[in-house]
């Protein structure tokens, strides 16, 4: 599995630092249960767990999670890992205060799939944090999927997201520095979206 080999080194390839715009944002999370996708080596859920959220960190690589357990253990905070494909994993309704989404690229089906989810697994106030590269990052080549079909347009995840109010969308080139694998200036697109309350 691509994943388990990409993460199996004492590096941490994306590097221990949270995502910048994650970092940035992390004040519209509410507090409680956040439920971080596609977690790799752990660098958002160990962040989001010293800020006292319940962190539950889900990836398809039992290897990038071993590394996301020891980073926590290492930092003293807890958080719990669940090994699971994201077009199985099942997102219990109403069940999250936030969802992190960083760079979790899967195909378009499984996509739509994982959005809709994410729109009813939150709960009335719950509020997701996204950011993606779009396909204008294959003009980049310093991150991301080199694949147009996993890649995501801010259009996109308006149709995905539907139900979440948009309280930030937009498509930018940023300077994206996360250890060796994503190094340089990026296409993204970033969203912080929340569900209404009743």
């Amino acid at each position: 599995m691509i994943w388990d080999e990409r993460y199996a080194t004492d590096e941490f390839v994306y590097g221990t630092a949270p995502n910048d715009f994650l970092r940035e944002s992390v004040n519209y999370l509410p507090p409680g249960k956040v439920l971080c996708l596609a977690e790799g080596e752990g660098r958002n859920s160990v962040f989001l767990a010293g800020l006292g959220h319940q962190v539950t960190a889900v990836d398809s690589s039992g290897v990038g999670l071993a590394k996301a357990r020891r980073l926590a253990k290492s930092r003293g905070f807890p958080i719990e890992t669940v090994t699971a494909d994201l077009g199985n994993y099942r997102i219990v309704p109403e069940s999250w205060e936030g969802v992190v989404s960083i760079f979790c690229h899967v195909p378009a089906a499984v996509r739509g799939k994982l959005h809709a989810e994410v729109v009813t697994g939150l709960k009335p106030g719950g509020v997701l944090i996204l950011e993606a590269y779009t396909p204008k990052q294959l003009d980049y080549g310093t991150g991301g999927p080199p694949n147009l079909a996993l890649l995501m347009t801010l259009a996109d995840l308006k149709d995905e997201l539907a139900g979440l109010e948009f309280l930030r969308g937009v498509e930018v080139v940023r300077e994206v520095i996360e250890g060796r694998l994503h190094t340089g200036m990026g296409a993204v697109v970033q969203v912080i979206a929340r569900k209404k309350c009743a």
